[in-house]
């Protein structure tokens, strides 16, 4: 009978759409709690910090170990050693109580997908780390922590930081500035006069396709032969996808899901 009813009741157009929505919202009901919890609590307007939910943390790994060969319990355990620096964690938070934009930001590190930029940097052991628009410097802070590491393992390596702000990159001081430098100015033109190989190319800069694609294309021939590139922009556009296909690199893509937070999540592209 109630089957019976059911049916009729689908043949309802009004009826059935109704039943239709209200079943949709179920997938986001849970993130219009998320955004009045955060619109109260956060002061972020940009650039959101946040975890990744811990099973989404074995995917970025197991994505890691996939494109490097590396096993998947080292990658993991580079992943952990960010995780559970206390030292980094308690950098983040004081830069940032100390700096001019307290009004602005949360304390709090949530590296989120820096997590996978620091394994590379670990697993990759690169002499040269370029990474374009570094806004406050928690990837530039993040990815100097991993240079650290492997300099005391006897790996040099260097990272340069791009950004037409002048106040950008105010995280990146302390022993991590000791490893990174900051290049102001417009990155595409930063990268033309840039003269070292790059082993690790992260763009982070303007996030228009074209001059994402643009960046590319100007660092191009200071790849280092095993160069990889990593794509903050791969959620939105597929030019780090184009550029890999016209030069035979290949290219697999990351999705964050955030822990306990509205924004759906950027990525990482990875071309290698």
């Amino acid at each position: 009978m109630k089957r019976a009813i059911l049916r009729k009741l689908k043949r309802n157009r009004l009826i059935n759409g109704v039943r239709r929505v209200l079943y949709a919202t179920t997938y986001y009901n849970p993130k219009y709690l998320q955004i009045l919890k955060w619109g109260f609590s956060s002061k972020e307007d940009t650039n959101y910090t946040y975890e990744l939910k811990d099973g989404n943390v074995r995917y970025l790994a197991q994505t890691i170990a996939a494109v490097t060969g590396e096993p998947f319990a080292r990658v993991m355990g580079y992943i952990e050693e960010a995780q559970h620096d206390k030292e980094l964690e308690n950098h983040v938070v004081e830069a940032i109580k100390s700096s001019p934009y307290t009004a602005f930001a949360d304390f709090r590190t949530g590296f989120a997908k820096r997590l996978g930029w620091y394994a590379f940097v670990r697993i990759l052991k690169p002499r040269v780390i370029v990474e374009t628009g570094i806004d406050k410097g928690l990837g530039a802070v993040i990815l100097c922590a991993g240079l650290l590491r492997n300099k005391a393992e006897g790996h040099e390596g260097e990272y340069y930081g791009t950004d037409i702000n002048p106040e950008a990159g105010y995280l990146l001081t302390g022993k991590y500035k000791a490893v990174g430098h900051i290049l102001y100015g417009d990155s595409i033109k930063s990268l033309q006069s840039f003269d070292r190989q790059i082993d690790l190319f992260i763009n982070d800069s303007d996030h228009s396709a074209t001059y994402e694609y643009n960046e590319y294309q100007t660092i191009k021939p200071l790849l280092t032969e095993k160069g990889v590139i990593l794509g903050d922009n791969s959620h939105v556009t597929d030019k780090l996808s184009q550029f890999s296909i016209e030069n035979g690199r290949n290219f697999v893509f990351f999705r964050e899901e955030p822990r306990e937070h509205w924004y759906p999540g950027g990525g990482i592209g990875i071309s290698y």
